[in-house]
C-alpha cells in the first residue's frame, strides 16, 4: 500500500473498525541513510497507539540494524515488524527486494533470523503464492521462515509474476495454514465483508488482511467485524457520507502535508467511484492542489447527487 497507507488513511480505517493498521513500505536502506523522507513514513497519527511497520530490503545486516532502530524509535507503539517479501513492483524486485526474496529462501530466512536476534518485537513476513506463475512455493517457503523464527506469516494468493492480475487463489492460504504452527493471515481479493467470512471458512486462517478493498471504502472494516462476529451488517454509506468522509480524509492529509495534496487525488476518486458525476469529478480532482480545490469539487458532487 505504498503511497496509500499514510497517517490519514490509517486514521479513518482505525475509526471504522480496523484492528490493526500498517505503515507504507519503509526502505531499510533509506533508514540506514537517515533519510528524513523515509523516516517520515514512521510518524504516528494522533491517538495511534499501535501500528505495524512494513520493512523492505534484501541485505540481512541492514534489515537487522534498521529493525532495531525502528523498535527503539517506536517503542511500545510497534505491534509488528513485517518484512515485505510480497511486493511484485518492478522497481522493488529489480533490486532483490519484495517478492524477489521468494527466489532465495535461504536469504529470506537469514533476514528473519537476523532481525529476531537483535529485536524483541514480533516479526512477521508477507509473501505470495510463489514467484513464477504455476510454481507454488508458499507452503515450503512458510516452513523455512517458521524455522528461522518468524512469529506469523501473511499469504497473498497470487504469484509475483501475476502482479495484481487474475484472481487470488485462497487455497494456497489453507495449504500454508496446514503446514505451519505459527498464525497465518490471509490476503488477496477481500473486497467486502462476505469475502472475509468466505476466506476464513475456506482456509482456517487466523486473521484477514484487507488492502486495496479499503481504498475509498474504510467502512469495509466495520462491515467485516460484524460479519465475522455473526452480527447484522451496518448499512452501507450514502453518497453524502462518502463525500463527507472524503472531506475528512483530505483535511487530515492537509494537516500533515500542507499544500502538497496531490496524494488526495486518487483517494478522492476512490471515495466517489460509482456516484453520479464521478467521472467528471475525477477529471477535476486531477487538477486540485489545495484543500479548497477539493472542497469545491466535493460541493459540486453533492449538488449533482441531489438533482
Amino acid at each position: 500500500m505504498a503511497g496509500v497507507s499514510d497517517i490519514a488513511f490509517r486514521t479513518v480505517c482505525r475509526e471504522l473498525g480496523a484492528d490493526l493498521t500498517f505503515t507504507e513500505m519503509v526502505s531499510a536502506k533509506g533508514l540506514s541513510y537517515a533519510n528524513e523522507k523515509t523516516r517520515h513514513l514512521l510518524d504516528l497519527a494522533e491517538g495511534e497507539q499501535r501500528v505495524g511497520v512494513q520493512l523492505f530490503g534484501h541485505e540481512p545486516e541492514t534489515m537487522a540494524s534498521q529493525a532495531c532502530w525502528v523498535e527503539d524509535a517506536l517503542g511500545d507503539a510497534l505491534a509488528y515488524l513485517d518484512v515485505n517479501m510480497g511486493c511484485p513492483a518492478r522497481k522493488i524486485v529489480s533490486k532483490g527486494d519484495g517478492s524477489a526474496l521468494m527466489k532465495d529462501p535461504g536469504l529470506a530466512a537469514s533476514i528473519i533470523a537476523g532481525i529476531k536476534a537483535v529485536t524483541s518485537c514480533k516479526v512477521t513476513a508477507k509473501f505470495r503464492r510463489g514467484w513464477t506463475i504455476g510454481e507454488e512455493t508458499a507452503p515450503e517457503f512458510a516452513k523455512i521462515l517458521e524455522q528461522a523464527g518468524v512469529d506469523a506469516v501473511c499469504v497473498h494468493g497470487r504469484f509475483a509474476e501475476q502482479l495484481y492480475r487474475g484472481k487470488a487463489d485462497w487455497n494456497v492460504i489453507a495449504r500454508v495454514k496446514q503446514g505451519v504452527t505459527v498464525p497465518v493471515v490471509g490476503n488477496g481479493d477481500v473486497t467486502c465483508a462476505q469475502d472475509a467470512v468466505n476466506m476464513v471458512d475456506l482456509t482456517g486462517c487466523d486473521a484477514v488482511m484487507i488492502a486495496r478493498g479499503a481504498q475509498g471504502n474504510p467502512w469495509i472494516f466495520e462491515q467485516t467485524q460484524a460479519a465475522l462476529d455473526g452480527k447484522p451488517l451496518p448499512p452501507l454509506p450514502s453518497s453524502q457520507e462518502r463525500v463527507e468522509m472524503a472531506r475528512r480524509h483530505a483535511r487530515l492529509l492537509n494537516e500533515r502535508e500542507g499544500r502538497n495534496l496531490a496524494r488526495m487525488r486518487k483517494h478522492a476518486s476512490w471515495y466517489v467511484s460509482g456516484m453520479p458525476g464521478a467521472a467528471k469529478a475525477r477529471g477535476l480532482f486531477n487538477a486540485c492542489t489545495s484543500l479548497d480545490d477539493f472542497e469545491e469539487v466535493f460541493d459540486l458532487l453533492l449538488t449533482h447527487d441531489g438533482q
